[in-house]
């Protein structure tokens, strides 16, 4: 009674009121009921002892009120409790803050120590690998600095003339092999290394002086007792040479400096380089001279290529130049080298006029390229794509390696050689506006490439059908040499490019300079002049003499398409379309993929009335030749005919 009786009075757990803070709400839940029960406790007593109810009820109200200050302190204590917290919020986040900005400064300071290590380790590869030719400044009179002369101006001047020589040096094998050349006092990073004064350039200079190869190139420029100038350099291994010249000759001195110092730092390139500048007399006497003292093996073998080279311009018999080649191949019978080897020996044959006997090395060529992948032999391959006139194989090999997606050997390419070759192929590609935008990539730093240029520029002025503006340009291009079928006029991988010459000048009404061309095609061995010879006789009416040529041609080269060709394009031109197709089926079978010989047979079929047959042979050539505009038309009109 007593249990239900408290349970009314003080309520149950249902009933208590909400929205006050949980503290707060305890303290006055607890006061209310405290009074409840006095006040129940009180009335109860006071049946009993009213003096019993009062002393209750005054020590109830007690406890009431001491349950009240005590709720007044629960509610002031949340206040600041909440206060408290918040405050603590507020640490955290700027705690992680902290973290968050340590953390990142650590993760700088890793990578800073990371950088210096990369650093330190690149300066020490780059200290033990170094070969370079480092030009330090040199030492000029005070007297000539009024006029802007002064140590580092002449060491540039030497700087700037051996950097010329490099670039004009082509990019036969030995150009892999240039020396890179820097100077000593300019673009060095000035970090210094803390505590000690040093700079980091200077650290990379110590150690590339205590474990590099370099070769320091320095001197001195002094004036004469006659007012004159005299430079005398020297290096690292190199002995002490002075050049001497007039008050404002300073140019001169640093190029005469220049090409003393390419020769004994690069003797293989200074070779090259008077190789492809037309200065063979004096590249032999030099070769000969220094072959002895190169030690290194890989370099005698491009001194030898370079000496086969000039033997053969000097008009030097072809064994001299094989039997150079074949010491070059006994040097370094490596597979990689060989190939290179067998290159060399087919430039040389080529150039003079043993084309079949090229062909041959490049079966050679093929038997080493076994298990080669097309991209690991298109370099080496391009020479015999050019005299099986493949002339979008070779074209793919040239951009390839200029891409760098085609492989080649340790030797370099030269730049505008590459240009003007696949200029070249674009022309007998009959896309003669892609040939003039590849020339503009084509530098001109020898003269033979600026003669090559115009050489180019005369076959786009034929393929677009301007005989006369052709014959000019050729004439313009071979009046430097007196024999237009000279194999040093050009800086091109082709065989006998004069022998156009005669049919252009054929074409431009000029028959005197084509007999002249042609008088000297007998001691030339070139297929192409001999079916250019057929071309023109048959030209004149002389259909016996015509046949006679064509056979020659063949017979200089049966495994080359090019005599086929001709001689098929005349048997048609004459009627005789059954013997015009054997000799371009057998053109074909030399070279499935010159679209030249296609077009021919399309040709001769669409005669016949084959016009499917012959729509089939067009379709073959627009692979090789996409962009030649009468085959697209013969195309065109074959597809009509036969649908």
């Amino acid at each position: 009674m007593a249990e239900s009786l408290l349970g009314g009075v003080l309520g149950s757990e249902d009933d208590k009121p909400e929205g006050d803070a949980p503290e707060a709400r305890a303290g006055v839940e607890a006061t209310a009921s405290a009074e409840a029960f006095a006040a129940a406790v009180a009335a109860i007593a006071s049946r009993q002892d009213p003096q019993v109810a009062r002393d209750t009820s005054v020590f109830l109200k007690r406890q009431a009120q001491l349950l009240e200050i005590q709720a007044e302190h629960l509610r002031d204590e949340h206040a600041l409790r909440l206060a408290h917290l918040a405050h603590q919020r507020q640490l955290l986040v700027g705690q992680r803050l902290g973290q968050a900005i340590r953390l990142a400064f650590q993760i700088v300071i890793a990578f800073v120590v990371i950088a210096i290590g990369i650093g330190i380790a690149v300066m020490l590869h780059d200290a033990f690998t170094a070969h370079n030719v480092v030009i330090d400044a040199f030492d000029a009179p005070a007297a000539l600095a009024a006029r802007g002369v002064t140590g580092n101006v002449v060491a540039g001047d030497v700087l700037d003339e051996l950097t010329r020589l490099q670039n004009t040096t082509g990019g036969g094998p030995a150009s892999a092999h240039k020396l890179s050349l820097s100077n000593a006092w300019s673009n060095q990073v000035m970090v210094e290394v803390p505590e000690t004064g040093i700079s980091l350039a200077e650290l990379s200079q110590v150690l590339r002086a205590r474990f590099g190869h370099d070769v320091h190139i320095g001197g001195a420029l002094v004036q004469t007792d006659s007012g004159g100038l005299a430079l005398t350099v020297r290096g690292d291994g190199l002995a002490a040479k002075t050049f001497s010249g007039g008050a404002d000759s300073l140019q001169q001195l640093a190029a005469q400096a220049a090409q003393y110092l390419y020769a004994q730092s690069e003797p293989e390139l200074w070779a090259a380089y008077l190789q492809e500048t037309g200065r063979c007399p004096e590249a032999l006497t030099f070769i000969r001279s220094v072959y002895d003292s190169v030690d290194d093996l890989q370099y005698r073998r491009l001194l030898l290529y370079d000496e086969a080279g000039c033997v053969g311009e000097v008009g030097g018999p072809l064994s001299t130049v094989l039997a150079l080649l074949h010491q070059a191949e006994a040097l370094d019978p490596r597979t990689t080298e060989l190939r290179s080897s067998y290159a060399e020996e087919q430039i040389q044959l080529i150039s003079f006029g043993e084309e079949e006997r090229a062909w041959r090395i490049g079966q050679k060529v093929d038997q080493l390229h076994a298990g080669l992948p097309p991209v690991g032999r298109a370099f080496f391959d391009r020479l015999s794509y050019g005299l099986s006139r493949d002339y979008s194989a070779q074209r793919g090999a040239i951009v390839g390696v200029l891409q760098g997606t085609v492989f080649r050997p340790t030797g370099g390419y030269a730049t505008s050689t590459a240009h003007l070759e696949i200029a070249h192929d674009d022309v007998a590609l009959h896309d003669p506006g892609a040939a003039e935008l590849e020339l503009q990539n084509a530098p001109q730093s020898t003269p033979q490439d600026s003669r090559a240029v115009t050489y180019i520029r005369a076959l786009i002025a034929e393929e677009r059908g301007d005989s006369v503006a052709a014959a000019q340009q050729l004439e313009a291009a071979f009046a430097a040499t007196a024999n237009p079928l000279d194999r040093s006029a050009f800086s091109l991988g082709f065989a006998g490019p004069g022998c156009v010459l005669a049919p252009i000048e054929e074409a431009a009404g000029h028959p005197e300079k084509a007999d002249a061309i042609l008088a000297l095609a007998d001691a030339a061995h070139l297929v192409d002049c001999q079916r250019f010879r057929g071309d023109i006789l048959d030209h004149r009416g002389d259909w016996t003499g015509a046949q006679q040529a064509y056979a020659a041609a063949v017979a200089l080269a049966p495994d080359l398409p090019a005599g086929y060709y001709s001689w098929g394009v005349a048997l048609a031109r004459h009627g005789d379309l059954a013997g015009a197709v054997a000799k371009l089926q057998a053109a074909n079978q030399r070279s499935p993929h010159w679209a030249d010989v296609l077009k021919a047979w399309g040709d001769v079929l669409a005669k016949q009335g084959h016009w499917s047959d012959a729509l089939a042979k067009y379709n073959g050539a627009l692979k090789y030749a996409p962009d030649w505009s009468a085959l697209k038309q013969a195309r065109d009109a074959a597809a009509r005919k036969s649908s």
